[in-house]
């Protein structure tokens, strides 16, 4: 039951052992003043004398006990709660060195509702079950368990009454943990769901706001909050009648033994002592016994949501090896590439359901070390997907991606990154200054080479212009900055790695017509004597490519340069037809203005 507990406690399996042992003393200090009780009130009954002084010790005894049962309680939480906290940072410890290990991709997908619930929410919720559950289940648990087997020693017949409100408590606490499991999986699942959709509500507020979508964006918002709400009131619903049945009933351990014990003392089949002591004892393991019940039904949760914080990363990590890259040049080859994405939907018994949406299909082409290669294609025809293929975002369902003849999966990421500069449409910025940002692209460069890539990259023309320059703070994903600073910013970064392989995934995107001169300069500079992958809407800026490859609904339907694609291929004299109409709307939409 707590193999999963003790694999991530490590060392502090000790503290967690003591605080169960500590909690279990305060226990048994709350058991020991019905003893004292007994021996006050059995000579009282049989009508022996008893002296002052022998009331006074019983009752200071039960100061004592009281007093230690409170200190002993304290400790052994205080005890558990460090094992519980120290647990938890081995736990979350070891969940980022899978994180680390899984496709990036993958953890994009999940969206970061679920990550930040499965690294706060979730591992915290597991702090009462580590700091209370086991500590107290365990230890209100034995106590009751020994007082039961002095009992049998006592009278078997009388402690056989006491017993009798447990089977059914019991029972109705079984079911109660068989349902609560059913709707266990169904419940997490809204409540990841949950997490996306508030994350994605408030970070697309502004879209939401300017285009009059409340209604459409908040019907989404209240659905998945409502599916979370009506998840965990079935839940409850189904746990709560149970609950009711043993929380009411187990506590009653006198409920046959009074009536029948004293007809056994009249009947001569016990003793009046013997029955006051059970009497006593029942009455004193009530609590305790409630207690262990209690948290009996959440100690498999430890197991349970050890478990489901695992699956949420359950996925095949990266194929990689310890190897350093040792390709022979760094051309670039796709060999009959098959991918799809990977979406989890839950099922109609909550389960979840894993379905693949193929986006391509057995791609194949090869980008020449030192030439530029253009990637056109309409939106979701896999010119993306094929970049993030080859940074490793992924792992190809089928086929290979090699740099100078050597497999992806034959080195490390380590490796494959020091080879290849990605600059996407949207780059994360740091809150810290724009010149640690721009240092994220090699650690070991001086100040002076920073400075030097962001001239390269003709940032000095807005840095200048700000108060403290380069050293200006980012702000929270670099939102003090336009997205065509940031995206100058992370230009400045790829010349600063000076990696041989450079992929631009619409890296001109945020750029106005002001600013579009020099970002070209700024790629320019950045792709010098590189092996150059290319991914833009812009066609004319690639006009002049060694090579273009034309992308339609996930397959690879022409290669050439362009003149030879404007004679024989249909679907590039689509796109630059298209190319060609948007640029000759903005011409006439300047004219219109002046």
């Amino acid at each position: 039951m707590f193999n999963k507990v003790f694999e991530y406690a490590g060392p502090h399996k000790k503290e967690l052992y003591l605080a169960t042992f500590i909690v279990l003393l305060s226990v048994l200090m709350g058991v020991l003043p019905f003893v004292l009780a007994y021996q006050v009130i059995a000579p009282l009954v049989m009508g022996e004398g008893i002296q002052s002084g022998y009331v006074f010790v019983r009752v200071t005894g039960v100061m004592v006990c009281l007093c230690l049962q409170a200190f002993l309680y304290g400790w052994g939480l205080d005890v558990s709660h460090k094992a519980a906290y120290n647990t938890l940072l081995r736990l979350r410890t070891a969940l980022q060195k899978r994180f680390e290990s899984l496709p990036l991709g993958f953890i994009q997908d999940k969206g970061t509702g679920t990550i930040k619930k499965l690294f706060v929410d979730d591992v915290d919720s597991l702090e009462v079950l580590l700091a209370h559950s086991l500590p107290e289940g365990i230890a209100n648990l034995m106590i009751p368990l020994a007082i039961y087997a002095a009992m049998f020693f006592i009278d078997w017949k009388l402690a056989l009454l006491s017993l009798a409100s447990i089977p059914v408590s019991f029972a109705a606490m079984m079911i109660m943990y068989s349902v609560g499991m059913k709707k266990m999986g169904p419940y997490y699942m809204a409540g990841q769901k949950m997490n996306n959709t508030i994350i994605e509500y408030i970070n697309g507020m502004e879209v939401v706001k300017v285009f009059n979508k409340d209604a459409d964006s908040y019907e989404r918002f209240r659905k998945d909050i409502s599916d979370y709400r009506d998840y965990t009131l079935d839940w409850y619903k189904a746990a709560w009648p149970w609950m009711a049945v043993y929380s009411s009933l187990l506590p009653c351990t006198v409920i046959l033994t009074l009536p029948l014990g004293a007809w056994f003392v009249i009947c001569g089949f016990s003793t009046l002592p013997d029955l006051i002591l059970v009497l006593c004892l029942a009455l004193s393991i009530g609590i305790p016994l409630l207690k262990s019940l209690g948290f009996l039904p959440t100690m498999p949760q430890l197991n349970y949501k050890i478990s489901a914080l695992e699956q949420v990363l359950e996925t095949m990590p990266l194929k990689q090896t310890e190897d350093t890259f040792h390709g022979k040049d760094f051309s670039i080859r796709f060999d009959h590439v098959t991918f799809g994405y990977q979406k989890t939907q839950p099922g109609p018994d909550g389960q979840p359901i894993v379905t693949t949406d193929e986006v391509l299909h057995d791609v194949s082409f090869t980008v020449k070390a030192g030439q530029k290669t253009a990637l056109v294609g309409e939106s979701g025809s896999g010119k993306s997907t094929l970049a993030k293929l080859l940074i490793h975002y992924y792992d190809p369902q089928q086929g290979a991606i090699s740099i100078g003849g050597q497999n992806l999966t034959d080195m490390s990421l380590a490796a494959l990154n020091d080879k290849i500069s990605y600059v996407a449409q949207d780059q994360y910025l740091f809150n810290t200054s724009l010149l640690e940002n721009i240092r994220m692209g090699r650690l070991d460069a001086t100040d002076e080479e920073v400075l030097d890539a962001a001239k390269k990259a003709q940032c000095m023309e807005f840095l200048d212009k700000i108060p403290q320059g380069i050293h200006s703070l980012a702000g929270d994903a670099g939102k003090m900055l336009s997205g065509g600073q940031r995206q100058r910013i992370s230009l400045a970064r790829a010349i600063l790695k000076n990696a041989p392989i450079v992929v631009l995934d619409e890296a001109t995107a945020y750029a106005d017509p002001e600013n579009e001169e020099k970002m070209e300069a700024a790629i320019t500079e950045l792709v010098k004597n590189k092996t150059l992958i290319v991914i833009a809407h812009k066609l004319p800026a690639i006009k002049n490519a060694d090579q273009i490859c034309v992308m339609a609904h996930g397959s690879l339907v022409a290669t050439g340069r362009h003149e030879e694609l404007m004679d024989n291929c249909q679907e590039y004299r689509k796109l630059w037809k298209a190319a060609q109409d948007s640029a000759e709307w903005k011409v006439n939409a300047v004219k219109e203005g002046n």
